[in-house]
């Protein structure tokens, strides 16, 4: 038995039913006990059965082998965090200084230069002649050449951040979660109409994808910050060629756009030739075309009866049916094969650029006497896009432009 304590106060004060740290503190002054902060106080029985209350210092706990674990990774991280910043920061300082000498010896003021002032100066500096523009040399913003540092995904305790996290690809598939969660919302918006019978409504709610195309792969990894392979990512657009065939997918146009880029390629910005309209009556527009070095003017009269003159000769020009049939697509498409008449002169080149350079400029030339949704047709078509290849050229120490010499053991 404790001095000067009952038994049903020590059981009471244990229990948690009276504030045991104000009766310990008593008890401690009574009988000259050090209880601060760093002691605990503790009940002992004695071999006579009676109770003994007395200090002890508190323990300390030994961290778990868990705990050290995620302090060496957390630690490892840091260290790289911080290397990765100290290396951005020093290819920041490096890229300004560069700039601003390239600025200097272009006579342009340095505040001023901008990245594609930079990139005409490279170019005009330091000519290359490499077929592959990646081979070129270039000076962009450090940002833009190394890649991108993924940040923790866990914290101190160990407990990662991503509710995904274990899946490798975390903020991939979180991305085709909410694009499933928003096609069954559609569904759902879509099956309520319905029943209330509304079926009007979902009339010219599609999204059009005509003027944009999804982003590449490449892309798609820089977004996510992951190693994103081709087979997932035919996936990734799978899955939102769905949403985007939902007959309401255009409620989710700002959603659907994150993930496509719109095109700004010269076919949408092609322009509309001028019609110019002769004595009798008859319009006439005209257009030029290129293809690898020919050349081409086509001159398009409106109405007509399906002439075809090549410089002064008819579709015989060109002996092989394939040139022919690449010359009438365009009137195919727009619908005004037999409804026009058609004079091209050509000059340059094989039969292959003289009937690409006929092509391009007799679609350009039709623009003058078609709808926006035949351009649009057109375009999709592929018949406003200039051609951009040519002949490679021959590789020093190569027979050919790929060909490489026969070898000779001896």
């Amino acid at each position: 038995m404790m001095a000067g304590i009952s038994p049903w106060t020590v059981k009471a004060v244990f229990n948690g039913t009276i504030p045991s740290r104000r009766l310990f503190i008593v008890f401690a002054n009574k009988h000259n006990l050090d209880f601060g902060t760093n002691n605990v106080a503790r009940l002992s029985s004695t071999p006579d059965g009676n109770d003994r209350l007395h200090t002890a210092p508190k323990t300390q706990n030994k961290p778990t082998a868990k705990a050290v674990t995620i302090s060496k990774a957390m630690r490892a991280y840091m260290e790289q965090a911080k290397a990765y910043d100290d290396k951005m920061k020093a290819e920041v300082a490096d890229f300004e200084i560069g700039k601003r000498h390239l600025a200097n010896i272009m006579g342009e003021d340095p505040d001023s230069f901008t990245q594609a002032d930079v990139d005409r100066a490279i170019e005009y500096l330091l000519p290359s002649g490499l077929y592959d523009k990646k081979a070129r040399p270039v000076m962009k913003d450090p940002y833009e050449i190394f890649p991108k540092k993924k940040a923790a995904q866990f914290g101190l305790d160990g407990r990662p951040y991503h509710w995904m996290y274990f899946t490798i690809l975390p903020n991939y598939y979180s991305t085709l979660y909410e694009i499933t969660w928003k096609l069954e919302a559609l569904k759902d918006s879509e099956d309520q109409m319905r029943a209330e019978n509304r079926l009007d409504e979902m009339e010219g709610q599609s999204f059009n994808t005509a003027s944009s195309e999804w982003i590449s792969l490449q892309a798609l990894k820089t977004r996510m910050v992951e190693n994103i392979k081709e087979k997932e990512y035919n996936h990734f657009v799978t899955l939102m060629e769905r949403l985007v065939s939902h007959p309401l997918s255009g409620r989710e146009q700002n959603f659907i756009m994150e993930w496509r880029v719109s095109l700004q390629a010269e076919e949408l910005e092609s322009a509309v030739p001028e019609v110019e309209v002769e004595e009798g009556g008859r319009m006439c527009a005209t257009a030029t075309g290129t293809r690898k070095s020919s050349n081409a003017i086509v001159k398009v009269y409106k109405p007509g009866s399906g002439n075809f003159i090549i410089n002064g000769k008819d579709l015989t020009y060109f002996p092989q049916n394939l040139y022919r049939e690449t010359l009438l697509l365009p009137l195919m498409v727009s619908d005004l094969l037999g409804k026009v008449d058609t004079e091209v002169d050509v000059e340059l080149g094989g039969p292959t650029g003289q009937a690409g350079a006929i092509r391009l400029g007799l679609s350009r030339a039709l623009l003058a006497f078609v709808e926006d949704d035949v351009k649009e047709k057109m375009r999709l078509s592929g018949l406003l896009t200039k051609d951009p290849r040519k002949r490679e050229r021959k590789k020093p120490g190569q027979q050919g432009a790929r060909r490489k010499f026969t070898w000779k053991k001896r």
